[in-house]
Formats: C-alpha cells, sequence, structure tokens
C-alpha cells in the first residue's frame, strides 16, 4: 500500500483539507461509489468513510465498501481517512483516522496508527491544546451549524470558535465541520479554517460533481489572500 500521506507536513495538510467529503452508504441517495467517483472529478481535496447511523454496513460489508472508496482516492492522490474505527483503519491501511473526544486516547492511537494521518475532532480551546500537544495532524472544529447528518453533534460552536482558537494560537490545521454548505461556508473560512468538511451537501446532492464545483468555487474567493 502506497504511504505516500505519512509524515504529512502541516502545509500539505492544509491544502488536503480545502474540501473534506464525509459520507457512508447511509448518507447518499444513490452508488456510494459513484457519489465519490463524482466528488473527486469536482474536486474534493480529502475524503472520510464514515459509516454510521440506522442502516449502516457492518462487518464484511462495511470492508468491502471501504475498499471500493479507498480504491478510488488512491487513483487520484486523495486521502483516506477512517473514522473512528482503528481496526478498519489498520486493515485497510488507510491513509489516517479521524476520532472524536469519546473515541479513546489520541496518545494511544497515535501510537497505533504510528506516521499516518490523525484528526481529532474539537469543540473548544481545552480540547484543540490537547490535540496539538499530542500530535495530531489536524483537527475537526464544530458544529459549525445545525446539523441532522450527527444526530448526537454537540452544541453549535460557529465560526467564532475557529477564530478563536487562531487567537489563542492554535496553529495546526483547522478543517470546519457540521452543517455547512456553498452559502454559509465563507464565515468559516474567514474565521480561520483551511477549509471545511461536508457531508450531506455533496453525499445527498443528484450531482455531487456540480455541487463540490460551486463549492470549490466559493472556498477560493473566500479565502483572504484571493
Amino acid at each position: 500500500m502506497s504511504n505516500l500521506f505519512q509524515n504529512i507536513t502541516p502545509q500539505l495538510m492544509k491544502q488536503h483539507l480545502k474540501l473534506y467529503l464525509v459520507m457512508g452508504s447511509v448518507n447518499c441517495k444513490k452508488d456510494p461509489v459513484e457519489v465519490l467517483s463524482e466528488a473527486i472529478e469536482g474536486g474534493i481535496t480529502i475524503f472520510q468513510y464514515r459509516e454510521k447511523g440506522d442502516g449502516a454496513l457492518e462487518g464484511y460489508e462495511k470492508l468491502q465498501l471501504g475498499k471500493k472508496l479507498q480504491s478510488f482516492c488512491k487513483q487520484n492522490n486523495i486521502p483516506f481517512i477512517v473514522n473512528d474505527d482503528i481496526n478498519l483503519a489498520l486493515e485497510l491501511d488507510a491513509d489516517g483516522i479521524h476520532i472524536g473526544q469519546e473515541d479513546g486516547n489520541i496518545s494511544e492511537i497515535r501510537k497505533l496508527v504510528g506516521n499516518k494521518i490523525l484528526g481529532v475532532s474539537t469543540h473548544n480551546l481545552a480540547e484543540a491544546k490537547e490535540a496539538v500537544n499530542l500530535g495530531t495532524n489536524y483537527i475537526g472544529v464544530g458544529p459549525m451549524y445545525e446539523t441532522k447528518t450527527k444526530l448526537d453533534a454537540s452544541e453549535v460552536t460557529g465560526p467564532n470558535m475557529i477564530r478563536h482558537l487562531r487567537q489563542n494560537s492554535i496553529n495546526i490545521p483547522i478543517v470546519g465541520i457540521g452543517g455547512i454548505n456553498q452559502t454559509n461556508l465563507k464565515p468559516v473560512i474567514t474565521a480561520g479554517a483551511d477549509g471545511v468538511a461536508v457531508i450531506s451537501a455533496i453525499s445527498a446532492s443528484s450531482q455531487p460533481r456540480a455541487v463540490v464545483n460551486k463549492l470549490i468555487e466559493t472556498i477560493d474567493e473566500s479565502f483572504p489572500n484571493k
């Protein structure tokens, strides 16, 4: 398997966080392989396999879908990240894993995944500082807005939380997540995020490629130096 994204630099990590697609089969209105393929053609820069929720695949089926999605990412040099499931991430030799605050000890998971990408969901300054100190490659901050995708989501933090982190010397790569779409992503970028993570805005669309094109265009227009 490719080790292309091991020991990834912060600068390269920031570039890959530009448009982060997070999804599993339950988020898609059509074949998830087709959704990912179209999203990659549209310009997503990183992908997270998050197979959760009612009707989510398990065991062998979950593994097989992961292999198919991973194959498309490899062909296009897109980092393939697994959500929460450390065993699946290691079995697939994924490029990385993303964990929440309740998904295990950051230090222990870092030892297990070695030099792979490690992302951690954070909701405040204390969690962000801990993630930085324990060698996380990036943090997901949110939820930015109300979201129906993650039913157990924390209280909405809004883009101001990202601004607060940046003002308190959190310089690690940051991706904003939670309820983000084309109409509300700009404040997330201007607050200091390196990119945005999107689930339903892309996965539930009948035209993922077109949606991704528009998201990329809006992201590019949102960066302060543009």
